[in-house]
């Protein structure tokens, strides 16, 4: 946008952005640290698709947090093909509207799935690690990434 051009009110779906803080999430069943984890660091982000990445790594990164030493994160994503599963590698977005997931399918094929922001239905599943390599965990690197995009 150039450095002349006014900044647009935000879309009626976006119910705040900028430095406001982040809503909690509702987990009933979340300690109070537990949501303080997850909220760590975050705040709202005025491009809808980073807002969702950030809140999606944070997921991710809590959920990785419950797996074995053998084990790391898969996903069942409808809309894929087949079993419509994969093996998560990364994730990123391209704002203002698309969350982008690369990994493998269930054949060991590289995969890339691009999703809508407003459509992610992303169910985080449990796969074990291959024999030849340690159990990746891409929690922590997008946790970076989001560090990295934050314009405070």
């Amino acid at each position: 946008m150039p450095e002349n051009a006014e900044k647009s009110a935000p879309p009626a779906f976006v119910p705040d952005w900028g430095d406001e803080p982040c809503p909690k999430p509702v987990l009933p069943a979340a300690s109070p640290e537990q949501t303080a984890a997850l909220m760590d660091g975050v705040r709202m982000r005025e491009n809808p698709a980073e807002w969702a990445f950030v809140r999606l790594s944070k997921l991710i990164e809590d959920f990785e947090k419950g797996l074995d030493k053998d084990d790391e994160v898969g996903a069942r994503i409808v809309g894929l093909p087949g079993d419509g599963t994969m093996s998560i590698e990364d994730v990123g977005f391209w704002g203002p509207d698309f969350i982008l997931f690369t990994g493998k399918n269930a054949d060991g094929k590289p995969v890339r799935l691009i999703q809508h922001y407003g459509q992610i239905n992303v169910l985080l599943d449990v796969r074990r690690r291959p024999e030849e390599r340690e159990a990746r965990r891409i929690g922590f690197q997008l946790s970076e990434m989001v560090r990295k995009t934050d314009k405070k």
